[in-house]
């Protein structure tokens, strides 16, 4: 199977494309571009008009301090307005990448070649950029989406089973969060980290179509968009405390099931909801796929504090309001402001203690 669409944007539409052992003929037909790349694909890579960038994608990567280190490297190298950016690797490359794309000399276009499940399922389209600053993650970006993508599902082959489900569990947030239809469609595909290509390529479609739909409406995460942020909140604190030991995905799976406990330790029945059972069922499962996951939790001892503290400092929330996304009585995705209290605060610590214990059992 191989798919297209595109994907329209203030600044034009940009095109995606699906397709199974395309990755070589992609790079072969890339005309002297300036590639930045996971050092991974190092001995993968054909011999270019300039030198890649190659980079270690780890959360300091993306930080705001390295930046300019790449902004000179791709000077010395002569890029200039009309050049041609690429990008190979999962989201630490695209973030990086995209945000110096929307920077260097007032913005170049640039193409994404995603590498990671997460990266071919979900952060590929939308244009965000986000950036760690010091402790604090995602602190800033920019909104600039690539001119292509050209995913190749086969490339999933190389990742851990970890690294697989954490990319899944952002495709079922995210057909979740679209509505019954979609989330059917998704789990018709049985997806698991052993899942074969041909499953993934249509779980891959089944996801960035609907996130293509709060995309479209939604460009600029003011309104519809942000319910696609259902699980960060708590996933990136969560994330954050263990000092990135706990995968995104992963994190946000846990941060799904922690604002689950959050609802009903307010009194939302969501026990008689099948859609919310099968999210919540199908995300355990994924979720067990990282290594020793029990003992993994414990042996981070993660502190509550940091977690709440890290929580609370998200730049979604304003001085005197929580901005959480939570499944209300019908088991939908909402967006709720919650003003800050110390009841809430007991209440978001329970539902964190609680969701860690469950999993360290």
């Amino acid at each position: 199977m191989s798919a297209s669409f595109s994907v329209a944007s203030s600044t034009g539409s940009y095109q995606v494309t699906i397709a199974a052992d395309s990755f070589a003929s992609t790079l072969a037909s890339l005309e002297s571009p300036h590639l930045i790349a996971d050092e991974f694909f190092r001995l993968n890579l054909p011999n270019l008009a300039h030198p890649p960038i190659l980079l270690e994608a780890t959360e300091q990567a993306k930080s705001l301090d390295r930046s300019p280190a790449l902004i000179e490297a791709l000077r010395i190298a002569g890029a200039n307005r009309n050049s041609q950016l690429v990008a190979l690797g999962g989201g630490v490359i695209q973030d990086i990448s995209a945000f110096i794309a929307s920077i260097y000399m007032r913005g170049l276009s640039w193409t994404y070649i995603p590498t990671t499940v997460l990266a071919m399922v979900d952060s590929c389209i939308g244009g965000k950029s986000s950036i760690n600053v010091g402790p604090y993650k995602n602190l800033v970006g920019t909104f600039h989406p690539p001119q292509t993508i050209l995913i190749d599902p086969t490339l999933a082959r190389t990742l851990p089973p970890e690294q697989f489900a954490s990319g899944l569990i952002e495709a079922a947030k995210i057909c979740f969060c679209r509505g019954p239809e979609s989330f059917s469609s998704y789990l018709a595909s049985n997806p698991s980290p052993n899942m074969p290509t041909s499953a993934l390529e249509q779980v891959t479609l089944s996801s960035l179509l609907a996130k293509k739909h709060f995309i479209e409406i939604d460009e600029f995460d003011r309104n519809e968009r942000l319910l696609l942020n259902f699980g960060h909140t708590f996933g990136h604190a969560l994330e954050g405390a263990s000092h990135y030991a706990i995968p995104h995905g992963i994190a946000v799976g846990l941060g799904i099931l922690c604002a689950s406990a959050f609802q009903r330790n307010r009194g939302i029945n969501l026990a008689s909801i099948p859609k919310v059972q099968q999210l919540e069922s199908h995300l355990t499962t994924l979720i067990q796929t990282l290594p020793n996951l029990p003992t993994h939790l414990r042996d981070l001892d993660l502190d509550l504090d940091e977690v709440l503290q890290r929580l609370a400092s998200d730049k979604k929330h304003s001085t005197t309001q929580y901005t959480l996304i939570l499944l209300n009585a019908s088991g939908d995705v909402s967006l709720e402001r919650i003003n800050r209290t110390p009841q809430l605060e007991a209440d978001l610590r329970q539902a964190i203690a609680a969701t860690i214990d469950t999993h360290t059992e």
